[in-house]
């Protein structure tokens, strides 16, 4: 028989013990794919997130405290608004008390016209025939009725002889004031042209002195400018006859060569004395005027025929390149019809293995039972 009273080996089973714990731990490692993925230190964030959460709690604490002093706040305004509603009541109050005290209902300007004893203050009908109420519709007063045709008569004579005098008055006051006007008009347009006749005889005295003063300048500047001119005059003279004399004696006119040259070297003339070429330079210089111009002709040709040459070669170019472009279009066309074929065959292979991946391959579709065996240990 097997004895089951044998005693524990106490180290063994704390070095069992030890190492179940660790492989718990690992596991806890290795299939907690939070942990394992965050990859960073986890006590770390732990006590950043205790510090986060103290941080909220202050400002929780602090939010309340605002909150509570917003309380505060509003049972202020609440008390102050009450306080303001019934200033408010208070003043209407006041005004009503106004209003029925200075401001009754009798003293509008319109209670005439809801006056309930407005039929006892009115007047009669008719109070006399001068009554401005007895209209014709009211028919108080009749057409042809002239009760008053005496006093009317007299109050409008008396008016016509009021109106006549004061027309009168003011026909001869207005003649008084016509010939006041007219007598004033009169001895200011005398001052005027007393004042103008003034004005002309010194605007004449002065203008016959500027015309004086004006004469005796142009006086003095006529013999001024004389006798310049003479003097001018006698000095051109004696210039143009020490110029004539030495353009005869010099050798300007001698015709001679020998004074046109320059003291710079036998190849440069004085302009100013040079008398032209002779006969041998200017031959000279008509010929190599005729090589130029043959030159010149000779390079026009060279220049047309390089022109020439290089349009037919433009035009070689442009050819090449059209038929060059046009076999590069026929190769692009063959090589899309290949791709085409060769797509279509991929496709076609593709669906292919498909159909025998679904109907031959892939058959047997995997149990949660065949999932479970996998991740059971660490190692």
């Amino acid at each position: 028989m097997y004895r089951l009273d044998l005693p524990i080996d106490r180290l063994e089973a704390s070095r069992l013990d030890k190492h179940r714990n660790a492989e718990l731990q690992r596991q806890d490692r290795i299939f907690n794919s939070k942990a394992r993925t965050i990859g960073v230190d986890k006590q770390a964030l732990d006590a950043q997130i205790q510090e986060k959460k103290v941080q909220l709690e202050i400002e929780n604490e602090k939010k309340e405290a605002y909150a509570a002093q917003m309380k505060q706040n509003d049972k202020i305004a609440c008390l102050l608004d009450e306080r303001m509603q019934q200033d408010v009541r208070n003043l209407n109050h006041a005004i009503d008390d106004f209003r029925l005290s200075f401001q009754k209902k009798e003293d509008r300007r319109e209670f005439h016209l809801s006056d309930p004893e407005a039929l006892k203050k009115e007047l009669p009908p008719r109070v006399s025939d001068d009554d401005p109420r007895c209209t014709v519709s009211g028919v108080q007063r009749l057409l042809g009725e002239d009760l008053n045709s005496n006093d009317r008569k007299q109050i409008q004579q008396e008016q016509l002889r009021e109106w006549s005098l004061q027309q009168q008055e003011e026909w001869a006051q207005a003649l008084e004031e016509q010939r006041l006007r007219d007598s004033n008009y009169d001895k200011m347009r005398v001052e005027l042209d007393h004042k103008a006749v003034e004005l002309q005889q010194l605007e004449l005295k002065a203008r016959r002195g500027v015309c004086a003063a004006t004469k005796d300048f142009n006086r003095a500047q006529a013999e001024e400018t004389t006798e310049r001119k003479k003097l001018e005059k006698q000095q051109e003279e004696e210039d143009n006859s020490v110029e004539i004399s030495n353009l005869i004696q010099g050798d300007l006119l001698s015709e001679d060569p020998s004074q046109a040259s320059s003291a710079f070297g036998p190849h440069r003339v004085v302009p100013d004395r040079w008398k032209g070429m002779s006969l041998s330079q200017l031959e000279e210089i008509n010929n190599v005027q005729q090589q130029q111009i043959q030159e010149r002709m000779r390079l026009r040709e060279e220049e047309r025929l390089r022109e020439a040459e290089l349009y037919r070669q433009r035009v070689q170019e442009a050819r090449a390149m059209v038929l060059l472009e046009r076999q590069q279009k026929r190769q692009e066309k063959e090589l899309r019809k290949a791709q085409d074929h060769m797509n279509l065959q991929l496709a076609q292979a593709q669906k292919a293995q498909k159909i025998y991946l679904e109907k031959e391959v892939f058959i047997n579709t995997p149990t949660d039972q065949y999932f479970k065996q996998f991740n059971t240990s660490s190692r």
